[in-house]
Order: structure tokens, then sequence, then C-alpha cells
């Protein structure tokens, strides 16, 4: 098939259980591929990696016309994206050393083991609905403060949310936008409220931190404050629910690993890496050249949509070795399952925690375990692949 159909074919639902052969397409057709509807894609690792450094790109929608409120900080350009994360990220202590996402570990443990309690032997189970899903939302709910009897809330307007972005082909998504969009803005009104209640008296969570900080010049406006800790919930969470799900699906299709992490445990954290970089849960990213650029010998027009298939990246084999060989003790795994750059995932840290608690618990329990339909359903969304739902057998 010709090379500009890629998108098309990338983003077709029948392709979303294994994207990775249109990959290879992609990366075989040369670094920047232009396609039929005037886009631009991009699958080979060193060209990715070089963009999401390359201040000419920017991730804001408007520098490409579109009139919308003002973004949030992950679709915001320097300088004001800088002022914004550096803000947000405060509460979480200083760069490099242990804080509030270390200090949170024991209580993330604590949640899956929870959420495993119900798992018995000799049933069905749902790996996404009872497991990955219900993890990062009960977290965040604990590192923002909002009381437990008000998580149901936050698991029906995640719901709400997320299912506004995963829209089926040919759908009228009017309703579901409208739904999702009063489901942020019921969140957001939530969450400053609460941090209203915490001024003056402060407890030990990220909403305290933010309205009690001293400095006025280190302060979120009451906008500032919603869009940020709404973006905490849904992007850790979108990140989190895949990581985990497709690292079990991965895991079960690969029983020797799965039986080598289960003898080795200290191998997890690199097992996580190495299920960021071969099921990552973010596939693509759209970013808009501020300026005509060349690219490997290509020119991009300004304003030009430019799809980055990090996804493609990370199985390219001029940067990895064997790229479509899932190794679990893979060095030098530089991938790009997070992003680069001043946009690398903001929830990443959080998410290699769950992560690595939650497989480090499933693990002992998947001893038997099978799938109950390979491939299993996939939502819809290209950019955030994962499993609708994950039944297996325990």
């Amino acid at each position: 098939m010709a090379a500009d159909t890629l998108l098309e074919r990338i983003t077709d639902y029948a392709n979303r259980p294994n994207p990775y052969p249109l990959y290879a397409e992609l990366r075989e057709a040369g670094p920047v591929v232009p396609q039929a509807d005037g886009s631009y894609l991009i699958g080979t690792y060193h060209e990715i990696t070089a963009l999401l450094h390359d201040p000419r790109i920017s991730a804001d929608p408007r520098s490409r016309g579109e009139t919308m409120h003002e973004p949030p900080f992950l679709r915001l350009d320097d300088p004001e994206h800088h002022r914004l994360r550096t803000l947000a990220m405060r509460p979480f202590g200083p760069p490099h050393s242990p804080g509030r996402i270390d200090a949170m570990r024991g209580e993330i443990a604590r949640i899956t083991e929870e959420l495993l309690a119900a798992f018995d032997a000799g049933r069905q189970v749902d790996i996404v609905d009872d497991f990955a899903y219900p993890l990062p939302v009960s977290v965040i709910c604990r590192l923002l403060g909002v009381p437990r009897e008000d998580e149901p809330l936050f698991r029906a307007w995640s719901d709400a949310v997320v299912a506004s972005a995963d829209v089926t082909p040919g759908e009228d998504s009017t309703e579901r936008d409208r739904t999702g969009e009063q489901a942020r803005i019921e969140m957001g009104q939530y969450l400053v409220d609460l941090a209203e209640q915490r001024r003056g008296r402060p407890s030990d969570d990220m909403l305290s931190a933010f309205v009690n900080e001293p400095d006025p010049a280190l302060r979120l406006s009451r906008a500032e404050l919603a869009e940020t800790a709404v973006l905490l919930l849904i992007a850790g969470h979108e990140t989190t629910v895949n990581l985990i799900t497709n690292g079990v699906l991965t895991l079960l299709r690969h029983p020797g690993h799965l039986e080598q992490l289960r003898r080795e445990p200290g191998l997890l954290p690199q097992a996580v890496e190495e299920l960021l970089r071969y099921e990552p849960p973010v596939h693509m990213r759209e970013r808009i050249p501020l300026a005509d650029m060349d690219v490997a010998g290509t020119t991009i027009p300004q304003g030009t949509p430019v799809v980055l298939v990090l996804a493609s990246g990370n199985r390219d084999p001029k940067r990895f070795q064997d790229p479509d060989r899932f190794d679990p003790t893979r060095p030098d795994n530089q991938h790009l399952g997070f992003g680069s750059g001043i946009h690398l995932c903001y929830g990443a840290p959080l998410a290699r925690i769950e992560a690595q608690a939650a497989l480090g618990a499933l693990i002992p329990r998947l001893g038997t375990a099978r799938l109950v339909q390979d491939p299993p359903p996939y939502r819809q969304n290209a950019m955030l692949r994962g499993p609708r739902h994950l039944p297996i057998h325990i």
C-alpha cells in the first residue's frame, strides 16, 4: 500500500491489536513520511528524539490557529510551560531526591493488596476493570488528599473524561465530549474547593501543599490549580492503566520471562522499563513546527501537523538491538515510553512506582493464569493504546 496512507491505517481500529508491522513499514518508508491528509509521520528514534528537544516545534494546538481556552501545561510551550510545570512539581519534592511519591510506596502497596484480595483462584477476573483501572484513581486521590468516601466521584468523572477521548470512528461524539468536559469542570471545582478547606489548616497532601505555598510568586492561581490537579489525575491515570495492563498481557504471552521475574523479583524495575519500550502506554504525540523545518532532508512547512510515532521509535533497529524481542534484562534502555525533552510525562515517576508495585504483587498470582481472549478487545484510541478489557482465568 502507499506510504501516504500509513496514518489512516495506523488509526484504523482493525490494526489496534498489532500496529507494529505498520510501524516497521513507516521506518522503511523514510524518517519523514508525508500523509494524504497533509500531516507528516516520523517513526525513527533519532529523529523523534531530536524533535522532542527542538524549541522550533510546538505542543500548543493554538500554534496552528486553533481557538481554545488556555490549554493544560503539557500542551504549552516554554516559558509558560516551564513556569507551570515547575510549580506543579514542587509538592512532589526536590528533583533527584526522595519525595512525596516515594513516601507513597507503602500506601500504593496497601491499595494493591486490597484490590488483589478479591482475586480468588479458579475464577475469571478483568485486569482492567478489577485492578489496573481502580488502582491509579485510588492512588492519586490519596496523593491529592481526597477523602475516601469521595473516591467514587473521581471514578465516575474519570470514566467520563477517558470515554470522551475514546470515540468510535464515525460515531457522533458530541454528547460524549460534552459529558467529558462537564466532568473536567466538576472535578476541577471540587478539587479547588477541597484545597480551599485546607488553606491555613494543611494536611500531608498535595492540595494542602499547593494552597499553602508561602511564596506568592510560587502560588498557582485558582484556575491553574484546578487544571493542574485534573491533569495529574487524568495523565497519571491514563499512562498507568495501559502500562499495567500491557505489562500483564506481555508477561502472559511470555511465560518464560514471567517465571524469570517470579524467581528474580529484583529484575522488576528493569522489566518495567522494557515494557515501556516494548508495549508503551503512549504511542503517538502531535507537534506543530513554528517555522519551516528541514528534517532528514524533508522540508516540513510551518503549522503543519507532525505526528511523532513514539512506539515506532521504540522498535527502531538503528537504536535497539533485536527490537521486536521482549527482554526484561535489556541494557541501555533509553526508550520513548514517556516521551522526552521538556514534555517528559508529568506522571512518569508515579506510574513507574505503581507499575512495579502492581506487577510485583500480581506476578506470584499468575503462575497458572491464562488469557481468556488473545488479542483482547482494545480501546479505540490509537495514541493511548491499551486493552479495554483483559479477562484472565486465575
